[in-house]
Order: C-alpha cells, then sequence, then structure tokens
C-alpha cells in the first residue's frame, strides 16, 4: 500500500467515518501511509461547512412554521 497515491476520496471518506465514529482499527493502522494531511484538512473543513448548511436549514425550517 505504500506505492499508492493518496487519494482525496479515501481522506473524505476517513473524515466522514471519523465524524461518526466508526472506523476500523486497521484503517487507522494504514491511515499513516495513505492519507495526505492537505487532503484531511480539506475534507474537514468540507464536512464541517456541510454539517453546519444542514443544521441551519434545520433550525430554519422549525423556525418558519
Amino acid at each position: 500500500m505504500t506505492g499508492r497515491k493518496p487519494s482525496f476520496f479515501y481522506s473524505l471518506k476517513a473524515v466522514l467515518w471519523s465524524f461518526v465514529g466508526l472506523r476500523r482499527k486497521s484503517d487507522f493502522d494504514v491511515d499513516p501511509a495513505r492519507l495526505n494531511p492537505i487532503h484531511v484538512i480539506v475534507a474537514g473543513l468540507i464536512a464541517v461547512a456541510v454539517f453546519i448548511g444542514i443544521l441551519v436549514a434545520i433550525v430554519k425550517a422549525v423556525v418558519a412554521q
């Protein structure tokens, strides 16, 4: 696995599963070789922005009723 190029989608998947709190130990073991820190930061920022957007939309929908 050390020869594989780090993928943004692998990093995004790792961040999303970490948000939920469901990661396998085997995934944690291969993360240092497969995750690019820049990809993780960008994926984290995207995930947080989407999460906040969903929360704001839910609050607006509830308050509007």
